[in-house]
Formats: C-alpha cells, sequence, structure tokens
C-alpha cells in the first residue's frame, strides 16, 4: 500500500503510541457516521475476467433469481467481504 507524506506520519504517531484519545461528542459521532454511509454507498465500476461457462450460469442463476447477473456478482461478494456468505 502507498502512502502519502500525511498518513506516513499517522501511521508513524499511532505506531509510536503518540496519538491521544479524544472524545466525540454524540452530534459529532453522528456526522462522522453519516459521512462513513455516504463514502460506502458509492457504486465503482470494475472490469474483470471470467470464464465464458461461469459467466453463463452465473446469468442463468440470475434469471432464476429475477435479478440482473451483476447486481447477483455485486450481492455475492458483498456477502463474501462482510462474511455472511455461507457455503453448502
Amino acid at each position: 500500500m502507498k502512502l502519502d507524506a500525511e498518513e506516513r506520519e499517522i501511521l508513524d504517531a499511532y505506531l509510536e503510541g503518540r496519538l491521544e484519545r479524544i472524545e466525540l461528542s454524540p452530534e459529532e459521532i453522528e456526522r462522522y457516521r453519516a459521512a462513513a454511509r455516504a463514502v460506502s454507498k458509492k457504486v465503482r465500476r470494475v472490469n474483470i475476467r471470467m470464464s465464458s461457462n461461469d459467466l453463463r450460469d452465473l446469468q442463468v442463476r440470475a434469471l432464476k433469481e429475477g435479478v440482473p447477473y451483476q447486481t447477483l456478482m455485486s450481492s455475492v461478494l458483498h456477502k463474501y467481504v462482510t462474511g455472511k456468505l455461507i457455503e453448502r
């Protein structure tokens, strides 16, 4: 991971124990939560290479589920990264 100078300074301060804990007001906490939610809702485009067979199977599965295949792919990936994907 490439860090800029400010990020490196923050990381170094953390690793050296030079950061101080501060108490935030409930309003400040909610403001930060709202900002985090706004950032996490941004949809970004990605390109992926996969086998033709897997894509075909995914499209068939999406058709059975009644959703676009890109939506199904996104849902599966989201469940995986949040630890909610359950293997059968």
